[in-house]
């Protein structure tokens, strides 16, 4: 349930109010009394993300991450490979530079 913002347009007071959504506005201040309190936008709460961090990853299903690793195992003797000979030749390239 959101918390509204609510301000008199006869003495000026604002107040919050915890509500449900299909909750009517209040009409009625409730330090004069009187019907004028109207449903004011408010800023709204804020989201904070805490931790070290919120990854796609987190949340798949166990059978995702089954495929996922079978899939990386197939990959990695391939990939391996490659990233070996492409440090090779940055190293050599970085030699010539210096």
């Amino acid at each position: 349930m959101p918390t509204y913002d609510y301000e008199c347009s006869q003495c000026g007071h604002k107040w919050e109010e915890f509500q449900s959504i299909t909750a009517k506005p209040l009409r009625k201040c409730p330090e004069c009394g009187k019907l004028k309190a109207k449903r004011v936008i408010g800023a709204g709460g804020g989201i904070i993300f805490k931790g070290s961090g919120f990854y796609q990853t987190d949340y798949r299903s166990s059978s995702y991450k089954k495929d996922a690793a079978a899939d990386t195992k197939t990959q990695s003797p391939s990939s391996d490979s490659k990233s070996s000979g492409d440090s090779g030749s940055s190293s050599k390239s970085g030699s010539a530079d210096s």
